[in-house]
C-alpha cells in the first residue's frame, strides 16, 4: 500500500511540475505581447529582463526535475513550446533525455540540434545506448562519432547495431561484473570495493572460466550471507536463465516476467558471455508492445507526435480510414438490398443498429482476448478448435440472454411477438458471427506473416456492422413481411 501511495504522489506532482512550465510559457508569451505593444526606449530592456527571469525560473524547475520527468513534459507540450523548454536542458543531459522520450517526438528534438550538440550527448552514452539512438542520427554525426570510440566501444556498437530491434542483441548492455568460480567470496567483496561504482540493477554477478564462457551466476544476495571462505563455485547458482543475442526480445521479456528478473546473460552459441538484459529494457520493451498493440488495432501505421503537423497526422492515419471507408460503404449496399422492407416496417430502422452494435463490440472483446493470448504465446494449433469452441458458446448464451432482452424491449415499443423473435434471433446470429471473426481475423493475420492486432477492430467492426444488417433485415424480410 505505501509503494502505492508513493506512486501516486509522485504522479501528482509531476502533473504539477507540468502545469507550472506551461503556466510560465504562458506568462513569457503575454508579457511579450505586452511589451510589443508598448512604445519608447526602454521597451527593449523591460522585454529581455522579463524573458530572461521567466527562463531563470523555467530553467531551475527543470533542472530539479529526473530526465524520464523532463521527457514526459516534453512529450506533452506543442511544437513550439517543446523546442524553447528543451533549449533549457542543460548539454550533459541531453543524452538521457533523448533516450527517455518517444521515438516520434525524439525526431523534433534531433532536428532542432546541430551535429555538434548531437556529438556531445551521444558521447556520454554506453555503446547499447548508442545502438538504439544511432539509426536516427544523421549519417555523418554517426560516422564521426564511431571514429571517435575506442576499438571496444567500437565493436560494441557494430554489435548491437547488427540485430533487428526484435532480438536480444539489439537491447544486451555490456557493462557488467564478471568473476572467477576457483576464488573465495572475500576475494570476491574486496573486488568489488575497489570498483568506483556497480553497473545498474546488478543483482548478480556472472562466473565465466578464462576464455570467458559462463559457467553460473553469483547473486549479490548469496554473496553477502555467505560465509567470506566459501569458494563461488560452491555458492553459485550454475543453471541461471540465459539468452542467445537473436532470440525474440519479447519472449526474453516474458520470461523476465515469469522467473521475476533483473539481469540476465546473454551468451553466443558457444556460451561464451557477450552481455547481458535488465529489467529496464524488458519493461521498457512491454510498454512499447503495448502501446504498438493499441495502436494497430485502431489501425494506426506507427506511433504519432500528439502534436505533429496535420499532415504527418494525416499520412499515419489515412490508410485504415480508407478501408473503413470502403467497408462502411458495403454496409450500406447491405441495408439499399432491404429499402422495401424498411419501407414497410419503419421498426426495422430504428432496431438495426443496436444488433450491428452490440455485434462490433462483442467481436472486439474477443478479438482482444485472442490477440493478448497470442502475445503470450498460449495459442496453439492444439487448442484452436477448442478455443473456437468456447467463444462461439459465449457468444451464444449472449445472444441468447441480451436478444431476448432487446426482444421484449421491441415488442413492448411496437407490440408484436413475431419481432422480438427476429431481433432475438438476430442478435444471437450476429454475436455468433463476432466470435468466429474474433478468432479468425488475428489468427489469419498471424499465419499470413502480419501482426494481428494489425486494423483487427477495424476488420471485426465491418464484418458486424455488414453481417449484422444483413442477417436482421434478411430474417425480417423472411418472416414479417
Amino acid at each position: 500500500m505505501t509503494e502505492v501511495v508513493e506512486v501516486k504522489k509522485t504522479q501528482e506532482s509531476l502533473q504539477d511540475r507540468l502545469a507550472q512550465v506551461i503556466e510560465l510559457l504562458q506568462r513569457q508569451r503575454v508579457v511579450e505581447d505586452l511589451t510589443h505593444r508598448q512604445e519608447g526606449h526602454h521597451q527593449d530592456r523591460v522585454e529581455n529582463l522579463v524573458h530572461r527571469q521567466n527562463l531563470v525560473e523555467l530553467q531551475r524547475k527543470l533542472d530539479d526535475l529526473h530526465s524520464a520527468d523532463v521527457a514526459y513534459i516534453l512529450e506533452a507540450l506543442p511544437l513550439d513550446e517543446r523546442l524553447t523548454v528543451w533549449q533549457l536542458v542543460k548539454a550533459e543531459r541531453d543524452g538521457d533525455i533523448l533516450l527517455e522520450v518517444s521515438d516520434s517526438v525524439r525526431e523534433t528534438l534531433i532536428a532542432d540540434m546541430d551535429d555538434h550538440e548531437l556529438l556531445a550527448a551521444a558521447k556520454e552514452m554506453d555503446a547499447d545506448e548508442l545502438a538504439d539512438l544511432a539509426p536516427e542520427l544523421p549519417r555523418d554525426v554517426v560516422h564521426e562519432l564511431m571514429e571517435a570510440l575506442d576499438s571496444q566501444q567500437r565493436e560494441r556498437v557494430r554489435s548491437a547495431l547488427s540485430y533487428d530491434d526484435e532480438q536480444v542483441g539489439a537491447l544486451m548492455d555490456f557493462e557488467m561484473v564478471t568473476i572467477r568460480e576457483d576464488v573465495s567470496l572475500e576475494v570476491v567483496l574486496r573486488y568489488l570495493r575497489r570498483l568506483k561504482e556497480l553497473p545498474g540493477h546488478t543483482d548478480k554477478l556472472f562466473v565465466v572460466d578464462y576464455d570467458g564462457v559462463l559457467k553460473g551466476v553469483l547473486p549479490i544476495k548469496r554473496l553477502l550471507v555467505n560465509d567470506p571462505d566459501k569458494q563461488v563455485s560452491e555458492v553459485m547458482a550454475s543453471d541461471p536463465v540465459s539468452f542467445h543475442p537473436d532470440e525474440d526480445a519479447y519472449d526474453a521479456a516474458q520470461a523476465f516476467e515469469r522467473y521475476d528478473l533483473i539481469s540476465a546473460p546473454v551468451v553466443d552459441k558457444n556460451d561464451k558471455l557477450i552481455g547481458r538484459l535488465t529489467i529496464d529494457e524488458m519493461v521498457d520493451l512491454i510498454r512499447e508492445e503495448s502501446e504498438t498493440e493499441v495502436l494497430n488495432m485502431a489501425g494506426l501505421r506507427e506511433e504519432e507526435d500528439i502534436f505533429a503537423s496535420v499532415w504527418k497526422s494525416l499520412r499515419n492515419r489515412w490508410a485504415w480510414l480508407a478501408v473503413n471507408l470502403i467497408t462502411a460503404f458495403v454496409a450500406s449496399r447491405v441495408i439499399g438490398l432491404f429499402e422495401g422492407s424498411i419501407e414497410k416496417l419503419v421498426a426495422l430502422a430504428a432496431l438495426m443498429p443496436i444488433v450491428a452494435g452490440i455485434g462490433g463490440n462483442s467481436g472486439n472483446q474477443t478479438i482482444t482476448m485472442i490477440v493478448r493470448a497470442m502475445a503470450l504465446d498460449q495459442v496453439s494449433t492444439g487448442n484452436t478448435s477448442r478455443l473456437m469452441r468456447k467463444e462461439l458458446a459465449v457468444g451464444l448464451i449472449n445472444g441468447l440472454v441480451w436478444g431476448g432482452v432487446i426482444g421484449v424491449v421491441a415488442y413492448l415499443l411496437y407490440g408484436s411477438w413475431s419481432l422480438g423473435v427476429v431481433m432475438t434471433a438476430a442478435m444471437t446470429l450476429n454475436l455468433l458471427l463476432a466470435a468466429l471473426m474474433g478468432v479468425l481475423i488475428p489468427m489469419t493475420l498471424a499465419r499470413l506473416g502480419r501482426d494481428p492486432a494489425m486494423g483487427a477492430s477495424v476488420m471485426i467492426t465491418a464484418m458486424t456492422d455488414s453481417g449484422g444488417f444483413f442477417i436482421f433485415l434478411g430474417l425480417a424480410t423472411i418472416f414479417l413481411l
